[in-house]
Parts: structure tokens; C-alpha cells; sequence
């Protein structure tokens, strides 16, 4: 039940799966660098189609297991090995990207509240159409030493402390909004037509002559 593809290539392989057995639920697990680097032209298009999958996007802000590189998903002004005098350029906010590219449902938690963040997932499973999930979690290791934020308990004491559920972010003044960020379904609509529908009526039209 489980396909591991090339590194930014993940969106491609499940838009396969998913036209080939559109009965499947299909779950992509993937990286900031890995959705948004590499493989962003796949995520835009996924989202501009509005296939029906699931995409849980774990958001580390850093390539954290090929070496420590930033991505666009690193926050400006950062430090990583390809960034030692720190980031330069204006980090992606990828649900605002996933939102204008056509997708139908996202949202964001973090590993903090793992709670929200499981309901979050399954929601987004629940929807029908294309579902982003940013998973803000943390590595220790490739981004935490290299901006001093201590271990990975402090770091998710981070989480805890700049996370703001969304209907108290509704309610904060661009001031008190400064270096914290909303969790929670971010964007949704329904009745969007999804892609796999769209394609059996084409072939239908296509087979019938029209």
C-alpha cells in the first residue's frame, strides 16, 4: 500500500496512482524541500487540478536529512549549511501558495498539538478534492543548532508559544500577528469539480464521438 518515490517526485507518482484506481484514497508524506523546491511545479499543478489526494507536508524549515540546506520554506534571515551568513531570500507561506494554485482544502498544525494536527489530516482526508496539511515540525539537529533554538524540547515549546489556533488569529492586530503564525483549516470549498471526475467524463465524451 505504499509507493516511495524519486526526491521531488512524489505529487507525479500519486497523480498516477490516483488516475489508474481513482477509488483509492491516496496520502502523499513529503518535506518542504521536497514539495516546494524540487518537486514545486508538481505541487502547484496537483493543487491547480484538484486531484483528490491528501498532501501532509512536514515543514522543518530546512532539508533535514541531505545536509542541512535551506529550502524555500526557510524563514528569512535563517541559517543553514548553504546559508552560513544566513538567508537572504523571502521564504515561501505555502499555504497561501497551495490556496492560490487552486487547492480546495488547507490547513496547518504542528507536532505540538498533535491532536489538532491528527484531526486536521483527517479532515483533509474526508475532503474530496486536492488537501495540503502543513505539518510544522522541528529538526533539531540541521536547523535548531544552527539558529540556537536549543533542543528539540525547546523547540517545541516554539511551536506551543507561535502557534495561534484560528479564531483567535481572526481577532489579533497585525502587531500581536509579528512571528507567529494561524493553525487550523486555513481554506476550504466544496464543490469544485475533481480532476479524476473531470477525466471519466472526458473519456466518456471521448468515446461517445462528442
Amino acid at each position: 500500500n505504499t509507493v516511495h518515490s524519486a526526491h521531488g517526485r512524489a505529487l507525479p507518482v500519486a497523480t498516477g496512482v490516483k488516475l489508474a484506481d481513482p477509488g483509492l484514497t491516496v496520502i502523499v508524506v513529503t518535506g518542504d524541500g521536497d514539495a516546494t523546491a524540487i518537486g514545486g511545479n508538481h505541487l502547484i499543478h496537483a493543487a491547480r487540478r484538484n486531484i483528490d489526494m491528501t498532501v501532509v507536508l512536514y515543514n522543518n524549515s530546512i532539508y533535514g536529512m541531505t545536509g542541512g540546506q535551506y529550502s524555500p520554506l526557510t524563514p528569512t534571515g535563517s541559517k543553514a549549511t548553504t546559508a552560513p551568513y544566513a538567508t537572504i531570500e523571502q521564504d515561501f507561506n505555502v499555504a497561501e501558495l497551495v490556496k492560490a494554485a487552486g487547492a480546495t482544502f488547507v490547513a496547518r498544525g504542528t507536532t505540538f498539538h498533535a491532536q489538532i494536527l491528527t484531526d486536521l489530516i483527517a479532515k483533509g482526508i474526508e475532503h474530496k478534492g486536492f488537501s495540503l496539511i502543513e505539518a510544522v515540525t522541528a529538526c533539531p539537529i540541521s536547523y535548531g543548532r544552527q539558529n540556537k533554538m536549543g533542543g528539540p524540547a525547546d523547540m517545541m515549546k516554539w511551536q506551543r508559544d507561535h502557534a495561534v489556533p484560528l479564531a483567535a488569529w481572526d481577532k489579533m492586530t497585525e502587531e500581536q500577528k509579528a512571528g507567529k503564525f494561524p493553525i487550523g483549516v486555513l481554506y476550504q470549498v466544496e464543490g469544485r469539480q475533481e480532476y479524476t471526475a473531470a477525466y471519466d467524463e472526458l473519456i466518456a465524451r471521448a468515446q461517445g464521438g462528442k
